[in-house]
C-alpha cells in the first residue's frame, strides 16, 4: 500500500492516531505488524535522537519509508522533533509526509517565526507540518508534568504558524517508566475547543490506558509512544537471553523483542481507538 500524507491518517472526532517511534529496523517491522492485527493506520516515527544514532537521517529514513510502503495498512512516515530545518529538508527530500519542527526552546518571537517558515515551506512539497509551543508560563519546560498550554495562546501560535497540527502540554512527560500520569482531562477539552487543528499528546508511555482512551474521548488525535515500547522490546530479550544464556544469534533474540513490540502496538491502538 502506498504511504499516506497525515491528512489521511487522522480519523474523526474520537478516534486516535498511533504514531510510535522507530530506533532500529526492527522497530518499524513490529509497529506495521501490529497496526496490520489492529487494522488501523499507524506513524513511523523517526526523532531526532534516532538520526543522532544511526549517524544520518538516510539509512534509517530509507528502511522506514520501505517498510511503511509494504505495508497492508495506511502509513505515514513522521520526523519527530527536529530542532534542524536542514534534518527537515532531508526528510522531505527522502519521500517523509509529516515532520514535526520543534522550536520549543527558542523564544515565542522566533519559535513563531521559525515555525512559519518551516510549515511555508513544506506545505509547499504537500508535507504535513506538527509544532509546539515553547516554556507555558515561566514553567520548566513545555512537557514537564507541571506545564499547561494555554487554549488562547495556542490558537493564536496555530493561526501565526499555519501548522496542521500542535503538540499541547496537558501534565505528561518524556521518557516516564511508569505509567501514572494524571491528565488535565478538563484542558484537552477547552483545547479541543479553542484550537482549530489536531491535538497531539506527547509522552504517552507515562499515561495509564483509562487516560489514553479519555485523552482521545476529550480531543487528543495523534497519541506520541516511545518508552513505552522500548521498555517491552528489552524485556522481552532480556528473557529470551535469561532463558538460554548460550544464544548468540541476535535474529533469535532480537525476534522477541520484536514481537513484543508488535503486541504492544495493537493493544495500544486499541486501547486509543485507533479503529474507531
Amino acid at each position: 500500500m502506498p504511504l499516506v500524507p497525515m491528512s489521511e491518517a487522522v480519523g474523526a472526532p474520537g478516534r486516535g492516531l498511533g504514531a510510535f517511534n522507530v530506533i532500529q529496523l526492527e522497530h518499524a517491522e513490529a509497529i506495521v505488524t501490529g497496526a496490520e492485527r489492529a487494522g488501523t493506520p499507524v506513524v513511523l516515527q523517526v526523532s531526532e535522537n534516532c538520526v543522532a544514532y544511526h549517524g544520518a537521517l538516510a539509512p534509517i529514513g530509507q528502511a522506514v519509508l520501505a517498510v511503511g510502503r509494504a505495508a497492508a495498512v495506511p502509513v505515514v512516515v513522521h520526523l519527530d522533533h527536529a530542532t534542524s530545518a536542514d534534518l527537515v529538508r532531508a526528510a522531505v527530500g527522502l519521500g517523509f509526509g509529516s515532520v514535526m519542527f520543534d522550536a520549543s526552546a527558542l523564544p515565542h518571537d522566533a519559535n513563531v517565526a521559525g515555525t512559519a517558515e518551516v510549515a511555508a515551506r513544506c506545505h509547499a512539497d504537500g508535507v504535513w507540518v506538527e509544532a509546539e509551543l515553547g516554556e507555558i508560563g515561566g514553567k520548566d519546560g513545555v512537557h514537564a508534568p507541571h506545564a499547561r498550554t494555554d487554549p488562547e495562546e495556542a490558537a493564536g501560535y496555530v493561526a501565526a504558524t499555519g501548522v496542521d497540527a500542535l503538540a499541547v502540554a496537558v501534565g505528561t512527560s518524556h521518557a516516564m517508566l511508569t505509567r501514572d500520569t494524571v491528565l488535565d482531562l478538563p484542558l484537552i477539552a477547552r483545547l479541543r475547543a479553542a484550537v482549530p487543528v489536531p491535538l497531539v499528546l506527547h509522552g504517552s508511555s507515562g499515561v495509564p490506558d483509562d487516560a489514553l482512551t479519555a485523552a482521545v474521548e476529550h480531543g487528543m488525535t495523534k497519541i506520541n509512544v516511545a518508552t513505552q515500547l522500548n521498555k517491552v522490546f528489552t524485556a522481552a530479550v532480556r528473557d529470551r537471553l535469561g532463558a538460554d544464556p548460550a544464544l548468540v544469534d541476535p535474529r533469535r533474540y532480537v525476534a522477541a523483542g520484536r514481537d513484543a513490540v508488535a503486541a504492544e502496538v495493537a493493544r495500544l491502538l486499541k486501547v486509543i481507538r485507533a479503529d474507531g
